[in-house]
């Protein structure tokens, strides 16, 4: 074999390793979002029991969110990041089924406005997502303009409301996402390499795999749009975009905590199973 073709299989087999290292650290960092989807799909396999389905999950989110802190998933700040998601989702969940946008169906004790308590979870687990992935790949960010960024999102969480009564923003939205993030990268660690990608295709790529995760779950009866109340149906890839945008908000309020100060002495073990950090070769500051 030549020099050149030994060359490029080398640098093949490298390429394919780091893919699979990128991909366990993307399973690690979704460890609290499958388990929480896994015991809402294992709860439609139970039984009748005296207790309401939702109810038993309300009581399986708790115990995984005790759980993770437990075990050094999240940190003291990913705590206080998924709790305000958590509370910032339950307020979501109530105006849009309130409005008809999707539903509960079932009966439980802990539905308030028809929603169960535990829809809360849903948007703390892509809040454990952000901040475990922002650990684990030790996130960097480029030219990230904080207060343009957080302005927008805030315009985007309120249009989520809003867009009943007034025109939808959401292209002009999505364009001034764009212009706020425009030249700001993320950069991140596969090993001990570093990367780097526009903030605004993140947004993207995490939107993607939302509406996929969303499908998954509205096929386990986490919830249903109206077009699945008959039998289950694909979500809308309209939704898709609606999550690229969406993840803005839990981005804002993650970086904005998580940066305020160093990780607690669960980040700290979390970090010890990672290889020690490395410069950033691209960072402009």
């Amino acid at each position: 074999m030549r020099r050149e073709e030994r060359s490029a299989v080398g640098g093949l087999r490298h390429g394919i390793g780091q893919l699979v290292r990128f991909g366990v650290v993307q399973a690690r960092a979704c460890a609290y979002a499958v388990a929480l989807l896994a015991g809402i799909g294992a709860s439609r396999l139970l039984p009748p029991l005296p207790v309401a389905r939702y109810d038993l999950v309300l009581v399986y989110g708790v115990l995984l969110t005790l759980v993770a802190r437990r075990v050094g998933w999240e940190t003291r700040r990913d705590t206080a990041v998924i709790a305000v998601c958590h509370v910032l989702g339950l307020l979501f969940e109530l105006v849009k089924v309130r409005l008809g946008s999707w539903s509960y169906p079932e009966d439980a004790l802990t539905k308030v406005g028809g929603v169960p308590l535990y829809g809360g979870f849903m948007y703390a687990a892509v809040a454990s997502y952000v901040c475990r992935a922002r650990r684990l790949m030790r996130l960097r960010y480029t030219r990230y303009r904080a207060a343009a960024t957080a302005l927008v999102a805030a315009a985007v969480y309120a249009n989520f409301f809003t867009h009943h009564w007034i025109p939808d923003l959401r292209w002009p939205l999505a364009l001034a996402m764009a212009a706020a993030t425009a030249g700001t990268w993320v950069g991140f660690s596969v090993g001990a390499q570093r990367y780097r990608m526009p903030l605004a295709v993140s947004f993207v790529l995490i939107g993607f795999f939302l509406w996929v995760a969303e499908n998954a779950a509205t096929y386990a009866g986490a919830w249903s749009y109206p077009q699945q109340l008959g039998g289950w149906q694909p979500v809308p890839l309209t939704k898709f975009g609606a999550w690229s945008l969406l993840i803005s908000v839990t981005f804002v309020l993650a970086e904005h905590l998580a940066a305020s100060g160093p990780d607690g002495r669960a980040g700290r073990r979390e970090a010890g199973r990672c290889p020690p950090p490395v410069s950033d070769s691209f960072k402009t500051g």
